[in-house]
């Protein structure tokens, strides 16, 4: 399983990733302990130039993170054909214990990643990067993420064995289940589609709002109202937008609305999700820096734009998830 091209591709990536960290961690200590750009030393002139380099390094380190977590769960949905019981990316990542754990940790450094990104972003901005130490500082806690993602994918793809049976994604979302997943699926449709209408137009005014003012309160308001509107997002997928697209009333797998035979659309909804969560949380993370002189005009203009970027995609989510529910032949609400 291992010489899976797509396999060796995230494995090289979580490798490299927690290797350049690693590197990075001894020059990350030292800017936090002797970094200050009001000296004109030897060290702070050599230290300024190599934030330049190692900026850049682990800003690539990074991106490729957000583009990782995509390729994982495309090759899970690939790899399902192998698997006995398996027929979608559930039944791949239900051939061990480390699967789903892998998933969730890579879901959470995509969004850490973004939210570093966006701090990085405006610092390099400022003439005297007041963000430095803190950015480098986060560096140092983002190591140990990485390194636990990179141990669960190891692991899991060790484990995978082709005669395994595994479970299908219907007793993972079926009723009878005793999970956080299955307690979703079984939310009714009339209450989860005023959930999921309410929490993603709040998140969509939220991030309009921040988009014409770029005040803190905004700012703070739409990464909650964006945490919120994921959440949201992934109730209605689960409890009523898959259904619609499989139109049967019984299957809630997030993940087979990935497949060719769904013309993919998995992927048009969850694509402009997550850029649109990962928007609003880079503008709510950047308002703690709001009142730094040399950032006091930086920080409003680049968390608008990342508050019009999270409208847009929660805008193009939430259409996309529309017109699914109205182009289906099912009927889950009589009128």
């Amino acid at each position: 399983m291992l010489f899976q091209p797509a396999i060796i591709a995230l494995l090289l990536a979580a490798g490299i990733a927690v290797l350049m960290l690693a590197v990075a961690a001894p020059f990350a200590i030292q800017v936090i302990r002797r970094w200050d750009i009001g000296s004109g030393s030897e060290l702070q002139l050599a230290l300024e130039r190599r934030t330049y380099l190692f900026s850049t390094l682990l800003s690539f380190v990074f991106v490729v993170q957000l583009a990782a977590l995509l390729l994982f769960v495309f090759n899970a949905d690939r790899l399902s054909a192998m698997f006995v019981g398996a027929m979608c990316a559930v039944g791949t990542l239900n051939v061990n214990g480390y699967g789903f754990p892998s998933l969730i940790t890579q879901i959470a450094l995509f969004f850490l990643a973004a939210m570093w990104l966006a701090i990085n972003h405006v610092d390099t901005r400022a003439p005297d990067y007041p963000l430095v130490r803190l950015k480098y500082g986060l560096l140092l806690l983002l190591l140990p993420v990485l390194v636990l993602s990179f141990w669960l994918e190891l692991q899991y793809f060790l484990g995978l064995k082709a005669n395994v049976i595994t479970s299908c994604c219907g007793s993972l979302f079926s009723g009878d289940a005793k999970t956080i997943a299955s307690e979703a699926s079984g939310m009714a449709p009339q209450p989860a589609i005023f959930l999921f209408y309410g929490t993603l137009t709040a998140a969509i005014v939220s991030a309009l709002w921040h988009w014409r003012s770029g005040g803190r309160a905004s700012g703070t308001l739409l990464a909650g109202a964006s945490a919120a509107g994921f959440i949201a997002a992934i109730i209605g997928v689960l409890s009523f937008i898959s259904l619609y697209i499989y139109e049967h009333p019984h299957h809630h797998c997030p993940f087979c609305i990935l497949k060719p035979e769904y013309d993919y659309q998995g992927y048009w909804l969850y694509v402009p999700l997550f850029a649109a969560t990962a928007a609003g949380l880079g503008a709510g993370a950047l308002q703690a820096f709001a009142r730094v002189p040399s950032l006091a005009t930086v920080v409003p203009r680049v968390s608008a734009r990342l508050a019009g970027l999270s409208a847009a995609g929660y805008i193009l989510f939430t259409a996309l998830a529309t017109w699914f529910v109205l182009t289906s032949n099912l009927i889950l609400i009589e009128h």
